[in-house]
């Protein structure tokens, strides 16, 4: 069952209704669009799709039955309010009067990759592991009955969802707040109203929400904790948090896939400020290797594998992509650059993978690339992450074009009628004569971000 859903009630109700039926959720995001949630749809081979009926401007109905069209198991599609041609979700709501039993080493639902090699992989979670997942982050973050928890995220994000998140608040007794627009004039009323002590957040709106505090008024009294994750928050940036907010900040890195790290809530001030955290689990297992599969030294820098408790052993029905991304010991290889000091912390200083992290969502260079090279007047293709003082990085498209250059505005119109969700379009679009390549006759990334950030990148259209 794919479920796009916001930030409302139902989502937590749609959730643990289908955890309890055995019926493994797809939780996709709100941001999706056909081409991710007809992937998504195929590779799950889903009969049934929970959406709203619409958020702003954007008709999820229209795009369910775009869907249904083209994906045979697809056969029924609930909606959350005006249900149009679709089924009414809240006229198929009942108590369970014959459940089946859940076996807690099976699939329990399927999260979204940041799709960092093409579209998106799902990732099954099983119960037990994502039982400890929630249970352990709580603990580590302290959480009570007394506390309210704020969704401030997309919920189908592992973070706001496990990390200790929204099953985390449920399993300590706490209360939870799904908050639908996290601008600050939204998100601090709502904290203030429901004097909600802890929610996670990405870099760009940590950095917001700071600033805001100059013009926004509210009693932000009750925040006792910020997460923070998504991507790297830079140390200028952490340093802001506390004065302008009042609260802790916890740097937390993670994945979807599994591991995940938190800065404790006793650490040092310049653990907490500098580096992303330390592995839930004692099980945890990390390694630092560098480009052939060899242990660095004490605080190099290397690419982390991970193997644990609640990591997983591969992607659901990626046999090919699994034979990469898992070594034959088991290890995750999760494409992050890292640093890791004696106290077991780890310092985030990149990816390997070809991908944008774009406000805290990873964009799959590969997949965008696919999307232009489709546009009729585009002969080569390459997207690469340029720094943004408010996002972490910008995407930047430049193009080999045959004939006139389209503008920004219609690269735009044309990928989203393409179906990519507007958080992977192009910020920015450059033209060139000729693509660099490197040696073995790939794109060289290196020479592009090179050469468009030293320049003032100017954006057409």
């Amino acid at each position: 069952m794919v479920v796009q859903l916001p930030n409302v009630n139902e989502f937590v109700e749609v959730l643990f209704g289908l955890l309890r039926a055995a019926i493994v959720p797809v939780l996709a995001l709100p941001a999706h669009r056909q081409a991710e949630i007809e992937h998504l749809t195929r590779l799950s081979g889903a009969a049934g799709y929970i959406v709203a009926d619409k958020v702003g401007d954007f008709d999820y109905r229209e795009l369910a039955a775009a869907v249904a069209e083209r994906v045979p198991s697809l056969r029924t599609i609930f909606v959350l309010g005006d249900p149009g041609d679709h089924v009414d979700l809240g006229a198929v709501a009942r108590d369970g009067d014959s459940l089946p039993d859940v076996d807690a080493s099976g699939i329990a639902l399927m999260l979204v990759s940041g799709g960092t090699t093409g579209l998106p992989k799902l990732i099954a979670r099983t119960h037990d592991d994502y039982h400890y997942n929630a249970r352990a982050g709580a603990e580590i973050c302290a959480l009570t009955s007394d506390d309210v928890y704020m969704a401030t995220l997309p919920a189908a994000h592992n973070f706001p969802l496990a990390c200790p998140g929204i099953l985390g608040a449920i399993a300590a007794g706490a209360s939870i707040v799904m908050l639908a627009d996290p601008s600050p004039e939204n998100a601090f009323a709502t904290i203030e109203r429901h004097r909600v002590t802890v929610t996670a957040v990405v870099p760009p709106l940590a950095q917001l929400w700071c600033a805001a505090v100059e013009w926004e008024e509210a009693d932000l009294s009750s925040l006792r904790l910020l997460q923070v994750g998504g991507a790297k928050l830079a140390e200028v940036n952490a340093r802001e948090v506390t004065p302008a907010l009042g609260a802790t900040l916890q740097q937390v890195f993670g994945m979807a896939e599994g591991l995940v790290n938190y800065t404790r809530l006793d650490d040092a001030e310049d653990l907490i400020l500098i580096s992303q955290g330390r592995p839930v689990s004692p099980a945890d297992e990390v390694r630092v290797v560098d480009g052939e599969g060899n242990d660095v030294a004490p605080g190099e820098e290397g690419e982390l594998l991970t193997r644990g408790p609640y990591t997983i052993r591969g992607y659901y029905r990626a046999p090919e992509h699994n034979s990469r991304a898992i070594t034959p010991d088991g290890y995750y290889r999760s494409g992050d650059l890292v640093r890791q000091l004696p106290s077991g912390h780890l310092i985030v200083s990149g990816r390997i993978k070809d991908v944008i992290n774009r406000g805290g969502e990873n964009i799959s260079c590969d997949e965008l690339e696919e999307h232009l090279l489709a546009h009729p007047a585009v002969r080569h293709a390459a997207a690469v992450g340029l720094p943004d003082a408010a996002l972490g990085e910008k995407v930047c498209a430049v193009l080999v074009i045959d004939g006139e250059m389209p503008s920004l505005a219609e690269i735009k119109e044309f990928l989203t009628a393409r179906g990519l969700a507007t958080y992977k379009l192009p910020d920015i679009l450059e033209q060139t004569d000729a693509l660099p390549f490197t040696a073995v006759g790939k794109i060289d990334k290196k020479v592009l971000r090179a050469r468009y950030e030293s320049d003032t990148a100017t954006a057409l259209g």
